[in-house]
């Protein structure tokens, strides 16, 4: 992970995602496993504390979209609920941006496992790659829950 964890208290149990290119849709992995981080089943609140070493707009037209799901099936086969979501890349697709394109660097994205009164044990993050994506490109990013204090 990342070494500027200043902010944030970085527990690998809580690694979401480790180093590697997504140039397509997929599940976030640590040690190329699809990570799930069981919460207990009670409430839980933090932030997706999400480090972007690369990413690629050369095209104007890439949008990354990473999703904090939740679902009460350990292997997601059923009931998958997006509880926090952030979009990265060029500016000319990302709803609300004005003028910024995505860089690298450290986001935060606060989330809670409910939604709409309905509390999800289970979580993982999700990328979804859209637009005109080079070979060799893509976004590059590593994340980790960081639990509210």
């Amino acid at each position: 992970m990342s070494s500027y964890n200043s902010q944030f208290r970085n527990d690998s149990d809580l690694e979401v995602k480790d180093a590697g290119l997504i140039a397509t849709s997929a599940a976030a992995t640590v040690s190329s496993v699809a990570k799930v981080i069981d919460t207990g089943g009670g409430f839980f609140e933090g932030n997706v504390v999400i480090d972007v070493t690369a990413i690629e707009i050369a095209s104007t037209n890439e949008i990354y979209t990473i999703i904090l799901e939740g679902s009460s099936s350990a292997t997601f086969a059923s009931v998958i609920a997006p509880l926090a979501v952030i979009l990265l890349g060029a500016n000319a697709v990302i709803v609300g941006e004005s003028d910024v394109d995505s860089t690298t660097g450290r986001y935060i994205l606060p989330f809670r496992n409910e939604r709409d009164e309905v509390v999800y044990r289970y979580l993982r993050l999700y990328t979804v790659v859209a637009g005109t994506i080079a070979t060799g490109g893509g976004i590059n990013y590593e994340a980790y829950l960081a639990p509210k204090q």
